[in-house]
């Protein structure tokens, strides 16, 4: 077998990619560099589907792509301690390998923007990490770049010096305990300028308020998450509903995990 043990279900690559570091940046949150030839077909806002190195655990867990390397045929996975599962990723050090699925969902669209264009960014907890290879291609295009992050508290900040090198940077906590004070609508509803392109990720409640801020928006993103089993849209567990539709559903994982604003019902 090839030394990298790779297949191929239809679109789907299996893989065994190996562990080139791990770091806790956070409490309970780790960045995982993977390395493996599945990186060149990677773009942002692809998940990978992980299997934990434990029988015991039967279902994959997903985990976004935070940023990719082609040269180097790395990417950077940030996750947190949800449960046994991802405490067990939490013990792989390098050298170390994973069964990895992927890349996985639809991304999101770059296409077309260039220096012209002004994009905003808004992320909330361990939803900003797919955001910053989003926000590290467009910059490399020339396109200003403006994010808006939210965080329960200072201790869960991450991220900030990384996607600052891209653009401006508006950080909210929940407590106040570092930079502003609130959440993410604090900071939207006040900036005056006109963004040609809305991508974001965060928790449920952050979803609903860019989907309805942005409701009529004709780019703008949104990347959800959700539980999900087979991650290859055979099972349905991971089924949201459409506008005006009692009958037609999309699968976070394959017809997502990035959905235009208005197209599903959160």
């Amino acid at each position: 077998m090839n030394p990298t043990c790779k297949k191929r279900l239809g679109a789907i690559r299996l893989e065994t990619m190996k562990v080139v570091a791990q770091e806790e940046i956070a409490p309970a949150i780790f960045e995982l560099v993977l390395e493996g030839e599945m990186v060149e077909a990677m773009r942002a806002g692809q998940f990978l589907h992980l299997r934990v190195p434990d029988d015991a655990h039967l279902l994959r867990r997903p985990i976004s792509i935070s940023s990719i390397d082609k040269v180097k045929k790395q990417c950077h996975l940030i996750y947190r301690i949800e449960g046994a599962g991802t405490a067990i990723f939490s013990t792989l050090s390098q050298g170390d390998t994973l069964d990895v699925m992927g890349p996985q969902g639809n991304g999101f669209d770059l296409s077309d923007l260039d220096e012209q264009n002004q994009v905003l960014l808004v992320g909330g907890g361990i939803g900003v990490p797919p955001l910053l290879e989003v926000a590290k291609e467009l910059h490399a295009r020339g396109v200003k770049v403006v994010t808006v992050l939210g965080f329960a508290t200072k201790d869960a900040v991450i991220l900030e010096t990384e996607l600052a090198q891209c653009g401006q940077v508006f950080v909210t906590t929940d407590d106040g305990s570092y930079g502003i004070k609130g959440n993410v609508s604090v900071v939207i509803k006040d900036l005056d300028s006109q963004f040609d392109a809305v991508y974001s990720c965060g928790a449920p409640g952050m979803m609903k308020y860019i989907n309805q801020t942005f409701y009529d928006h004709p780019r703008a993103y949104l990347s959800l998450e959700s539980r999900m089993a087979c991650g290859m849209g055979a099972c349905y567990a991971c089924v949201l509903k459409v506008p005006e539709s009692e009958t037609v559903s999309q699968r976070v994982c394959e017809d997502g995990p990035v959905f235009r604003t208005g197209t599903v019902v959160l």
